[in-house]
């Protein structure tokens, strides 16, 4: 009886033995093909320039994807049916990406923020009405910090749908400044006051060359859309600097400013007393 178990058990292991030794060499040939698979697609991302972020997340989904697939391979060849184990991962994967569909489209959002670039970091930018210069842009969210000094934490994916003003990305910028004179003033002689004080400043560029239309006949004033160019982050400074000047030599050169105002009319002034 104890022969025949012996026997036995030798049988069955000279049974398993091819199964087990194709199941190794699928395992170390897949591990190898794994090394190499996850090389590659790290050369590929670093010569894509791709996002330090993106190429370390492709990696290791990589990675994890080829060795499921390797220990699959390797438990079928010994014999064991994967077909179960299988859909049961799949009904996992189905179960977890429902509960977290929000944070998986915040994800895949990032994964195109990072791609496509939109927007760097240190870039000011705007998103849903929200102004701020980026601090840093991560897989799921982007933060925003913004001049009143509020940090704004934005999930990725609204972020890669909505429309992004990037006020960064070209290196010169158009001010537009709108200023108004009265109907009695002398327009050209407006017009050269407000030239004469542009060319003056140093952060004004010549070229694309500063205009000075009539913008609008309004209400009360001759209103003038004074347009200069300059590099981006001179922006703001050149925005009120030259609204201030304007102001200045208008009123030192007897140029009214016109401003709403209301007058009232009263028809029957002793029903007041």
């Amino acid at each position: 009886m104890e022969k025949s178990l012996i026997d036995s058990a030798i049988e069955m292991a000279e049974g398993l033995l091819p199964q087990l030794i194709e199941a190794l060499a699928i395992l170390v040939i897949g591990w190898i093909v794994v090394k190499w698979a996850k090389r590659l697609f790290t050369a590929i991302g670093n010569k894509s320039k791709w996002d330090s972020s993106v190429v370390t997340f492709v990696v290791n989904l990589v990675d994890a994807l080829l060795k499921v697939g390797v220990l699959l391979a390797a438990a079928g060849a010994f014999g064991v049916d994967t077909t179960s184990f299988i859909a049961i991962m799949g009904a996992v994967g189905l179960a977890v990406g429902m509960a977290l569909k929000d944070s998986l489209g915040n994800f895949a959002g990032g994964v195109l923020v990072l791609l496509l670039k939109p927007f760097r970091v240190g870039d000011v930018i705007e998103i849903s009405g929200i102004i701020g210069t980026v601090k840093s842009i991560e897989l799921f969210a982007t933060e925003l910090l913004t001049p009143d000094n509020k940090v704004v934490i934005m999930p990725n994916g609204p972020v890669s749908t909505d429309t992004i003003i990037n006020y960064s990305r070209m290196e010169t910028r158009r001010v537009d400044i709108a200023i108004g004179i009265g109907y009695d003033d002398d327009i050209k002689g407006a017009r050269a006051l407000l030239e004469s004080i542009v060319a003056k400043h140093p952060l004004v560029l010549n070229d694309p060359a500063p205009a000075f239309p009539v913008k609008s006949l309004g209400a009360s004033s001759v209103d003038f859309s004074v347009r200069v160019w300059t590099k981006t982050a001179d922006y703001w400074k050149v925005f009120f600097e030259l609204q201030e000047e304007f102001k200045i030599a208008l009123e030192e050169n007897g140029y009214s400013i016109p401003f709403n105002q209301m007058d009232l009319h009263l028809h029957n002034p002793e029903a007041l007393k």
